[in-house]
């Protein structure tokens, strides 16, 4: 099983959710700003079903490929907002309407952010 680090775990599973179609994809480095995690993988997708479909592929990938396990998901219940915490980062994957209410870039707006695009992975390939 290959080693990654944090910010190479981080960037998989975004192209994870990116594969799964979600949208306007970012990676917040946290780590000058906390010690509660190093990364958020944020995300946002269309519809419950699409959240559905990109929070199990990320976790799938991630424990097939890598053996990342989760240590805790939430948010399956209603399909808005579903969290799956790695410890050293965290992916939430959002419905439109609920990640403008949350607005979690806001509140960690000091935080760097890299945008995740298909372009943006091709390129530190």
């Amino acid at each position: 099983m290959i080693e990654l680090n944090t910010s190479d775990t981080a960037k998989l599973a975004a192209q994870f959710a990116l594969d799964k179609k979600a949208n306007d994809i970012k990676i917040l480095d946290l780590r000058p700003l906390t010690t509660v995690t190093d990364f958020f993988v944020i995300c946002s997708a269309d519809s419950t079903t699409q959240v559905k479909a990109i929070a199990e592929n990320v976790a799938d990938q991630l424990k097939f490929e890598y053996g990342e396990n989760p240590i805790n998901i939430e948010g399956f219940n209603n399909l808005t907002w579903v969290l799956l915490d790695y410890v050293d980062f965290v992916v939430h994957i959002f419905q439109k309407d609920q990640r403008e209410f949350f607005s979690l870039e806001r509140l960690w707006q000091d935080a760097p952010t890299q945008i995740i695009t298909d372009e943006s992975l091709k390129d530190e390939e």
